[in-house]
């Protein structure tokens, strides 16, 4: 099995001459982000590539690439979308640390950090237009989906920010808040590839919707792994530090056993540094750890259904490895 180089995953795809094939197409893809921001304004050039160079999964870019071969892979602006995609993944990720006032990002100071809140939403904005300008350029369909995924992250954010509507149930807000600010993004990335390769409208569909799935699944299981492991690339216990409601925290809060009161407390706000220990310890053997894990199961089971309803060949051996990585990397 082969690994992509840049990747900071262990994700691996079992046809290897397929695996060096998306390598050099994504080295094509980490070139051509790097020129969309060398720009002749010297600070914009320098926060603008700031992210790129710190380096990060690719993912987005390599779901466009490996749905692209549910067509003709050779097909004119496949690259161009995969790029324009990643970079507004990019520019979220900007305006996200300043909203959540992150002070590291990709194991490097964040742009707010590094410079401060105006220059990290500029920067921001100045990615969002550089990717409208690819899209321009791929026509008025594309235009119109990024448009449509850009209105859905948005609403995703707007919602996490706001106190969950009466009568909802929380761990489905929560989940819909996931497919909206995660998965319509790389839900979006699967269409493009499959879209721009000529691919069938059943095809396409079926894309789309396993990047969505996914899509949650990662989010789910980069939570998870938050708790549950001591060497996720980031200090375990973030998200309790900060407050951020994840899948198990919400499993916890919604529990009647007297045995978690202790636990229901600590996670009912922003856990204090000095009980993180107890929190990790007392989350990590809960029921709701195991909850969390079950729902993770569940989008992976789905997402490998989806993608062995593919037509056979190299796409839906690269989704169907992309599935097992994901158990893999739960276990």
């Amino acid at each position: 099995m082969v690994t992509t180089r840049r990747s900071q995953t262990a994700l691996t795809f079992t046809d290897e001459a397929f695996a060096e094939s998306m390598q050099a197409s994504l080295d094509l893809v980490e070139e051509r982000l790097l020129k969309a921001v060398d720009t002749d304004q010297p600070l914009l050039r320098q926060s603008g590539s700031h992210l790129i160079r710190a380096g990060g999964k690719r993912f987005r870019p390599m779901l466009t690439l490996a749905c692209a071969h549910l067509g003709d892979p050779n097909r004119p602006n496949i690259l161009e979308a995969s790029v324009g995609l990643e970079l507004t993944h990019l520019a979220t990720l900007y305006h996200d640390d300043v909203m959540d006032e992150a002070l590291m990002r990709r194991g490097a100071p964040s742009a707010n950090a590094r410079w401060d809140n105006s220059v990290a939403i500029l920067t921001g904005d100045y990615l969002f237009s550089q990717a409208a300008q690819i899209m321009s350029e791929l026509g008025t369909e594309a235009v119109r989906l990024q448009a449509a995924t850009f209105a859905r992250l948005v609403r995703g954010q707007i919602n996490e920010t706001m106190p969950r509507p009466d009568g909802i149930d929380a761990v489905e807000w929560h989940l819909e808040i996931l497919s909206e600010k995660t998965g319509s993004l790389i839900a979006t990335c699967a269409k493009f590839g499959a879209w721009l390769s000529g691919a069938d409208e059943r095809t396409i569909a079926t894309a789309e919707e396993f990047g969505e799935v996914i899509g949650v699944a990662f989010q789910i299981a980069d939570d998870i792994i938050d708790i549950t492991s001591d060497s996720s690339g980031k200090t375990p216990g973030t998200d309790l530090l900060e407050g951020i409601p994840t899948l198990a925290v919400l499993y916890a809060l919604a529990g009647g056993e007297e045995q978690d009161a202790r636990l229901r407390e600590l996670v009912a706000g922003p856990v204090a540094e000095e009980d993180l220990p107890e929190a990790l310890a007392l989350l990590r053997g809960s029921k709701a750890i195991g909850q969390a894990k079950a729902t993770l199961h569940q989008y992976q089971e789905r997402a490998r259904t989806l993608a062995e309803s593919l037509p056979e060949g190299h796409a839906q051996k690269a989704l169907v490895d992309i599935c097992d990585y994901m158990i893999e990397r739960d276990a």
